[in-house]
């Protein structure tokens, strides 16, 4: 079996405030084919994500112009814990896209990193529990009555729920309503989706989201008629990454993981990544698909 792609992507978001350094830059890391057809690996840091998305951009049109397939993976979720749109009262379908939508009108994220995270998560507490409840976290400056900079209390019977499907499936311990403080994913995804979203809008069907738009199934050069981008959730820290000499261990995740998924193409086991996982019963993929999404490899 030939391969899927000819690139793989990989992308560590950021939800920093302002023009970030170090470990709170946007990184973006590109494993593709040389001259000479050989895999070569670039990395780039973005100060914002402005940049890291005009920088997004010219690797994809790079791509495009060599009419050539690439794999895109970004370390944020996709998609929100079941039942979130029908909390927003929500009620186009598929659900995913409908809260897609409502944070592409919500969010405000200028050039300079300046953004109203805090603001779109206290609306989301307001409109689903009229309280601090359930994204949590935040400096005292940032504190709201709908938003505080603690937990207020744990998940319960009738609550959204705390993590997806797929965090308790991986055992990655991270739950999308923290919005602040070391290992929290809420920021990313609250500014990242909206990144996502225009992409696909410039793309159309030439992208396809995963699961939510491939399905359940192992991806083949005939599945991928049409299409020059699939992208999908992943977990850089999965993959085992040891450092070349001068080189960030963030980088160096980046690009452990690219060359993972490169290798498994030229096996031609990539694409059966994208199936179902194993043990996960119809209901639970079903939920997946239609709101929650799925980590790559989990």
């Amino acid at each position: 079996m030939s391969r899927l792609f000819s690139a793989y992507v990989i992308v560590d978001w950021s939800a920093a405030s302002k023009a970030a350094t170090g470990t709170d830059c946007v990184s973006i890391g590109v494993l593709k084919r040389d001259v000479r057809f050989r895999l070569a690996f670039d990395s780039f840091t973005t100060t914002t994500r402005a940049e890291a998305e005009k920088r997004l951009g010219l690797i994809l049109e790079d791509l495009k112009k060599r009419n050539e397939k690439a794999f895109i993976g970004f370390d944020f979720p996709l998609g929100f814990p079941t039942g979130l749109a029908p909390a927003l009262k929500l009620t186009t379908e598929p659900r995913w896209r409908a809260v897609w939508n409502w944070l592409d009108k919500m969010v405000k994220d200028k050039v300079d990193n300046t953004n109203n995270r805090f603001g779109v998560a206290a609306e989301i507490n307001r409109r689903v529990t009229d309280g601090p409840f359930p994204f949590w976290g935040c400096a005292p400056r940032d504190t709201l009555t709908t938003l505080q900079p603690k937990k207020t209390r744990d998940h319960g019977e009738g609550d959204l729920p705390e993590m997806r499907l797929t965090d308790i499936a991986a055992k990655t311990g991270r739950s999308i309503w923290k919005l602040y403080y070391a290992g929290s994913i809420g920021g990313q995804t609250i500014l990242g989706i909206p990144a996502v979203s225009r992409l696909k809008a410039a793309k159309a069907d030439a992208m396809k989201i995963w699961p939510m738009e491939t399905g359940w199934q192992t991806l083949t050069p005939a599945e991928l008629d049409g299409v020059d981008l699939v992208v999908a959730e992943v977990d850089p820290m999965a993959a085992k990454a040891n450092p070349a000499p001068g080189e960030a261990k963030a980088i160096a995740q980046l690009r452990a993981l690219a060359e993972q998924f490169a290798k498994l193409d030229e096996a031609g086991k990539f694409g059966e990544l994208f199936a179902a996982p194993k043990g996960v019963d119809e209901a639970s993929l079903a939920i997946a698909q239609t709101e929650e999404g799925w980590i790559l490899g989990s």
